[in-house]
């Protein structure tokens, strides 16, 4: 049988689980918010075309406003200016889309503080233990903040929410064999980088390094420390910085 025939068989005999990895995108969903002067984000908005009635009598459809940022999304190079020369997010090829996860669960200690930064040392110790990061591959994050995914506040948590350290952020930017990092925050950065040198590493490092983001991501605790593939799915804005987009993972159990 063919690596697709295979798939196939185990995705119907459930040998293969699909865990979605994306948060329900409505108007309540958390949107990051920068003080002034900054512009911000829009949050998500949906108005009615028609349903079924006279502007339109056997079909219902919507309006969509949101930003490219908002939600689970996917961060693009040409999000952050140390990125601006690479890759827009149509341009981000589609063969990288697919691609296998390493997971770092520190919920325990994010409970415990909540600005907790991850350092090289701590990936290290998860490399001890389950092997090399995977060439290509996202490194996903998990600190436990979906969690707070509903209520906004919490989410905030008034700037306090975990993260990368600088020195961590430039090592998988630059020296890691991973495509990108996935979080269940509200961006890549910790709520305490605007204070950091540089400010948002996660951003500047893995961006300018011609890697990728993912946010908001949630059920990261149904993924086994190595294993899974990761299937992200953003739209390809022409030209866009980023988009929501549907993040799935198939694991086989």
């Amino acid at each position: 049988m063919s690596v697709l025939s295979d798939l196939l068989s185990a995705l119907r005999e459930r040998t293969v689980t699909v865990v979605d990895l994306t948060a329900p995108l409505h108007s309540g969903t958390p949107v990051l918010e920068l003080p002034a002067p900054f512009a911000n984000a829009s949050a998500f908005g949906l108005t009615e075309i028609s349903r079924y009635d006279e502007r339109g009598p056997a079909w219902y459809w919507n309006d969509i406003t949101t930003s490219e940022h908002t939600g689970t999304h996917f961060d693009a190079p040409v999000h952050w200016v140390s990125g601006k020369d690479g890759e827009d997010i149509a341009q981000v090829p589609a063969h990288k889309l697919l691609a296998p996860a390493a997971v770092i669960d520190v919920s325990q200690r994010c409970a415990e503080d909540a600005n907790f930064l991850l350092e090289v040392d701590d990936v290290r110790a998860w490399e001890a233990e389950h092997g090399p990061l995977p060439e290509g591959g996202w490194l996903l994050y998990r600190t436990g903040w979906d969690a707070r995914s509903t209520d906004a506040e919490a989410f905030a948590n008034a700037g306090a929410t975990p993260g990368i350290s600088v020195e961590c952020a430039k090592w998988l930017a630059e020296e890691s064999p991973v495509l990108g990092i996935g979080v269940e925050t509200v961006g890549t950065d910790a709520g305490a980088a605007p204070g950091f040198d540089p400010p948002f590493p996660c951003h500047s490092f893995l961006l300018g390094a011609g890697k990728y983001g993912l946010t908001q991501l949630q059920n990261l605790a149904q993924l086994p420390p190595t294993g899974a593939v990761v299937v992200a799915g953003p739209l390809p804005i022409v030209g866009g910085s980023g988009s929501p987009a549907r993040v799935l993972a198939l694991v086989e159990r």
